[in-house]
């Protein structure tokens, strides 16, 4: 390898599916860089892209990341972007923590948590040089991913004397 990578290319890529796995792997190469465990979920049917671990030992704490990335520029220098799921259904709650968008041409991160987008966001739209931008607060908050988690419960049948606890 003769030069560092092109932290960019993905923006050369012709297809919106490419682009979205190029963004995926770009995400994963950002937080595990930032001493985030990652992982993905088996084959392509899970209703999140990237799992994040906290890097704290032993907390059992699992992030589900949903990773939308954007070359769409509107004439006021606005990106734009549809933040759907399968079959252009909104995401539900329960099923993603955090979205992780990808504003390509100016390559700035936004980790917005799912309760701020929610089911209320199908298109949502960023203005990165604008004073009072909606989103301005997610810009590049990589801390969110370490400082919060989703915490797995589980437990046994109630006719089953097994105590619960958090996995």
């Amino acid at each position: 390898m003769t030069g560092k990578a092109d932290r960019l290319a993905g923006g050369k890529l012709k297809g919106c599916k490419e682009r979205g796995e190029w963004a995926e792997l770009y995400f994963m190469m950002m937080a595990a860089g930032q001493g985030m465990k990652v992982s993905r979920p088996f084959s392509w049917v899970g209703r999140y892209d990237v799992g994040v671990e906290n890097p704290r030992e032993g907390q059992g704490r699992v992030l589900r990341v949903q990773v939308k990335s954007t070359l769409y520029k509107r004439r006021n220098g606005e990106y734009s972007l549809n933040v759907m799921g399968p079959r252009r259904q909104k995401y539900e709650p329960g099923t993603v923590d955090f979205f992780a968008i990808l504003l390509i041409p100016v390559d700035d991160w936004y980790i917005i948590p799912f309760e701020v987008m929610g089911r209320k966001n199908s298109s949502i739209h960023f203005t990165p040089k604008g004073k009072r931008q909606k989103y301005g607060a997610y810009r590049e908050a990589w801390e969110l991913l370490r400082e919060t988690g989703l915490t797995i419960q589980a437990c046994g049948e109630e006719s089953v004397d097994v105590e619960c606890g958090t996995v």
